[in-house]
């Protein structure tokens, strides 16, 4: 008995002593003080600064595009309209000597009150991204492509719409021909329009009135167009690694490629 516990023992010293080699060998083959790649996760931290980090890379970067110059106007993705509901009018405006030309100004200006009020939107953005919390940031991280977009857009809407209002207002203000601005030329047609609509023979040719109150809808559709550019940003550092600038992305984000 006493002989077979003895061979046990010494089979068992052996083995171990050839596991520990084993590991002493494998041990030497890796670089020294490096842990192989994907040892280490992410930590709670990590993804939290992260994505504070893309989120406010990516509203700089929308911000600064679309506050320049041709910003809104240049881009015929974003580039701010006239109101479709007043298409009756301009096609009326169009047949006035000058009118095409004023039909082009008032879009131009619609889109320089845009491209001037859209740099309020940072302090805004940037405010929202600081009292962002921990579940808010796991959540938004493995959403969807537009996760922190939409995020920014229901935490900032109303505030962005507030500092926006009179910014724009200030821009349609400015006078465009003959002294007149976009807003006294807005006025001029919206309210000739609804009068003539208004008749018997306007409501014979069916004309419907036009209620839109310019200042309100370029406001909404700048907003628009600034949300369609983050969430082009935010696409970017998710999808492209080029565009994660520095090694906190790369390790944040870098989990989002092996979904």
């Amino acid at each position: 008995m006493q002989k077979k516990k003895e061979l046990v023992y010494l089979l068992f010293t052996v083995l171990f002593l050839t596991s520990c080699a084993e590991l002493v060998q494998l041990s030497r083959t890796l670089p020294s003080g490096v842990m192989q790649p994907g040892t280490i996760p992410v930590s709670t931290t990590e993804n939290v600064a992260g994505l504070k980090n893309s989120l406010e890379l990516g509203i700089v970067s929308a911000v600064n595009i679309l506050n320049q110059e041709n910003g809104f106007y240049g881009n015929e993705l974003l580039k701010l309209a006239l109101p479709a509901e007043a298409k009756p009018i301009l096609d009326n405006i169009r047949l006035i000597p000058g009118g095409q030309e004023l039909v082009e100004k008032a879009i131009l200006s619609i889109n320089r009150s845009a491209e001037d009020a859209v740099k309020e939107a940072l302090p805004i953005f940037k405010d929202a991204i600081l009292k962002m919390t921990i579940n808010d940031a796991a959540t938004i991280l493995f959403g969807p492509d537009n996760a922190a977009t939409e995020y920014l857009r229901s935490t900032t809407y109303t505030q962005l719409k507030a500092a926006f209002a009179p910014k724009i207002g200030l821009s349609l203000a400015k006078p465009l021909v003959a002294n007149v601005s976009t807003t006294d030329t807005w006025d001029l047609l919206h309210n000739g329009y609804n009068k003539a609509a208004g008749t018997t023979a306007g409501m014979l040719m069916g004309l419907k009135k036009v209620n839109i109150k310019l200042q309100d809808y370029v406001t909404e559709r700048a907003l628009d167009a600034l949300f369609i550019k983050v969430a082009e940003e935010e696409k970017s550092i998710r999808l492209d690694p080029k565009a994660r600038v520095n090694t906190l992305l790369k390790r944040v984000f870098g989990q989002l490629d092996k979904k």
